[in-house]
Formats: C-alpha cells, sequence, structure tokens
C-alpha cells in the first residue's frame, strides 16, 4: 500500500488540481490530536477560516508544500487564518523527525488511523481542503504546485472577505 501511495505521490509533483465544491457541504468534524496528545474537534474552530493540509513525512512534495503553508499561517493568520498540518504517518516517529527539521508556526495534528483522511475521502498526498467560518469546506486541492500557495491565498482571502 505505502509502494502505491508513493507512487502517486509522485505523480502529483508536476500536478495540482483545486476543486470548487458545487455546494458547499458540511466539513466532517474530526478530532484534531496535537503533539502533546491534546485534542480539538474542527467545530471548535467556527469563525475562522481553516486550511487543512494532509501531509506525510514519505512524501516527496510535502517537503515543498510544508513550508509554503506554513508561511501562508504567518501572512495570514493574523487576519484570520487558521492552517492545521494533520500528518498522516502511521509511525509517529517519522512525522517527529519531519517536523524537527522543519520550524513552524502552523499547528500540527496527528491522523496516524487515517480516520481523518477517511472523513475528507482523500485520494492522495499532499491534499488540503479549505473551510469557511461557517464550517463548510468549499475546495479540495490534490498534488502540489509551485502555484498552490497563490490558489489558497485567493480562496482564503475571498472567504476572509478580502478580495485580491
Amino acid at each position: 500500500m505505502r509502494t502505491a501511495t508513493a507512487f502517486v505521490c509522485a505523480a502529483l509533483i508536476a500536478v495540482s488540481a483545486a476543486v470548487h465544491a458545487a455546494t458547499p457541504a458540511a466539513a466532517p468534524n474530526i478530532t484534531l490530536v496535537d503533539a502533546s496528545g491534546s485534542s480539538q474537534r474542527l467545530s471548535d474552530l467556527a469563525g475562522k477560516v481553516v486550511l487543512i493540509d494532509f501531509w506525510a513525512s514519505w512524501c516527496i512534495p510535502c517537503r515543498t508544500s510544508f513550508p509554503a503553508v506554513d508561511a501562508l499561517q504567518r501572512e495570514l493568520g493574523p487576519k484570520g487564518l487558521v492552517v492545521i498540518a494533520l500528518n498522516v504517518d502511521e509511525h509517529r516517529k517519522n512525522a517527529d523527525a519531519f517536523l524537527a527539521e522543519r520550524p513552524h508556526v502552523m499547528r500540527v495534528a496527528f491522523d496516524q488511523t487515517g480516520q481523518a483522511a477517511q472523513a475528507f475521502s482523500l485520494q492522495a498526498m499532499p491534499s488540503s481542503v479549505v473551510i469557511d467560518r461557517g464550517g463548510r469546506f468549499l475546495y479540495t486541492h490534490t498534488g502540489y504546485t509551485e502555484k498552490t500557495v497563490a490558489q489558497y491565498r485567493t480562496e482564503v482571502l475571498e472567504l476572509l472577505g478580502e478580495h485580491q
């Protein structure tokens, strides 16, 4: 399974797709567990624009996307954006090694069982979702390219009420 997933991850290095939901759907009320073991429900972030970036230590494009989405948190966090880097590694030590090499300010949560990834019906790594202040997910991204962060910025600014 990991080999197939790694292949999909590598294939997405050059491809990125953003999908706007035709009808906004309520985001699954997943539980986010941080490094200390504290948990928070996604619904606790109501009133904020949320970008959940699903990543794994073995995902090659994630090495580029991780610092880019962290920079977006630094830029737009004061305006109401919350970025959550949601790790899907089966073994926490792999995620911890990845994080030790990458200073960050965005929240990091862990999904070792894959329940959050399943709840959002993810098909590949990296993937991300953008959730509005009302808790509806409006955008889903699969893959990562240099243009992806610009797409995030445009979507987030729209949801924050600040058109570019």
